[in-house]
């Protein structure tokens, strides 16, 4: 009796902390559905679906950059059928296995089961609440993000890419990279002219800070002396980050009472028979010039190996022949020079003063050049580490081009007939 009234009690308690769970859910993600949302898409009632439909495309919206200032007014959102279109598009990109969802009407007005394992395959996958934080939190340094070059693509769907049946034009790609390059530069002026306000700033209110380690005020604090209600509507925002930290605590307490309540909701499901991997859709236009492609390549492929083989039997003959001394020789130089090289690389980055790589966001202070060095990096540091890389990467790349350049001149003293001529501007 002791353990039945003991299993009862703890079923009771799990159904009572479910609520309380989903609820602290909802808190954390964007215009999160209510407790009764989710009850209710469990049975895959229609009218769940276009709130579930509206928190999936929000939470896999692109994300802006870590250091992009939050908009003043959030822009209307699309129609649902087009937020339907980008939350399958994104599902699809992100590996998404269920066919049944895809398979849903664009109306938005059926598929709450279908939904809700989706968002719990979202939340199974990756830190999907950690990254709607980052996206809400409220900044009030001056930050700027170093080292982002290998962060990992956004989340959101793909941008729309339709494949030319024809030939490409060589002048519309030169056009494309003018207009990258043009695009680069200005992104780097502006930052460039944000960076100087940002120090004028600081130089100003230098001492105004109560926390010494700062010593000056960022931009969003000088606003809010400047205007008091931008100071209350920050305050607000902090308060509801607040209620949003607070609400994600309580569901990583409660995380493991709503997986229990969804192995309810899949056993719901019905099963899905195994799908045929994506492929890939060849338009018919171009299945002939494929064929013929591939024929080129097949032909090509071997000539090659006609021209290889006997070159590769010239050269073992001419290494086991006597030569073999030489070709070691030359082996351990190249293995020694490597090696310098490696060591180089690895003293030039540890002299930078930088023990590992900073991603991410960083807080802009200003620090007087004379104060002690506290946590943090420092921008000369950065900057050595940087240009010392950058003088690394400059000497492998030359050396490169001179390794080239002499393979080059073999394979054209090999052909008399052979005319090199060096592109415009080499």
């Amino acid at each position: 009796m002791g353990r039945r009234r003991r299993a009862e009690q703890e079923r009771a308690g799990a159904a009572g902390a479910l609520p309380d769970a989903i609820a602290a859910l909802s808190r954390t993600l964007p215009a999160g559905p209510s407790p009764e949302t989710f009850r209710r898409a469990k049975f895959d009632r229609p009218e769940a679906a276009p709130p579930l439909w509206r928190m999936l495309f929000l939470a896999l919206s692109p994300l802006p950059g870590d250091c992009a200032p939050a908009p003043r007014a959030p822009p209307a959102p699309p129609a649902l059928e087009a937020q339907v279109r980008l939350v399958k598009r994104a599902l699809r990109s992100q590996g998404y296995p269920r066919r049944a969802l895809a398979q849903l009407p664009e109306d938005g007005a059926r598929g709450s089961r279908e939904l809700l394992l989706a968002l719990a395959w979202l939340l199974a996958r990756g830190p999907l609440l950690e990254r709607l934080l980052g996206r809400t939190r409220v900044r009030l340094g001056d930050e700027v993000a170093l080292c982002q070059g290998e962060a990992p693509a956004s989340p959101g769907p793909p941008a729309a890419c339709g494949g030319a049946d024809g030939p490409v034009d060589i002048r519309h790609l030169q056009w494309l990279m003018g207009k990258l390059r043009l695009q680069w530069r200005n992104l780097m002026t502006s930052q460039q002219e944000q960076c100087a306000l940002l120090g004028k700033i600081h130089s100003y209110t230098r001492g105004c800070h109560s926390d010494r380690s700062l010593g000056h005020l960022s931009v969003a604090e000088t606003e809010m002396l400047r205007d008091p209600e931008g100071g209350r509507q920050l305050l607000r925002r902090l308060e509801s980050e607040n209620a949003r930290l607070e609400a994600a605590l309580a569901w990583r307490r409660r995380e493991l009472v709503f997986w229990q309540w969804m192995d309810t909701v899949l056993g719901a499901c019905p099963l899905e028979a195994a799908q045929p991997p994506f492929l890939p859709r060849i338009p018919e236009s171009g299945a002939d010039q494929l064929e013929m492609v591939a024929q080129q390549l097949q032909a090509l492929h071997e000539e090659l190996q006609g021209a290889v083989e006997p070159r590769r039997a010239a050269w073992e003959a001419r290494q086991v022949g006597g030569s073999g001394s030489e070709w070691s020789a030359l082996q351990r130089a190249t293995q020694e020079a490597v090696g310098q090289e490696l060591a180089a690389l690895r003293r030039a980055w540890e002299e930078g003063g930088a023990p590992a790589q900073p991603h991410g966001p960083c807080r802009l202070v200003k620090s007087d050049a004379r104060a002690s060095g506290g946590p943090g990096l420092r921008a000369a540091e950065v900057i050595g580490a940087l240009r010392s890389r950058e003088a690394c990467l400059e000497a492998v790349l030359r050396q490169l081009q001179s390794q080239c350049r002499q393979e080059l001149a073999q394979l054209a003293a090999a052909l008399p007939g052979l005319i090199w001529i060096l592109p415009p501007g080499h």
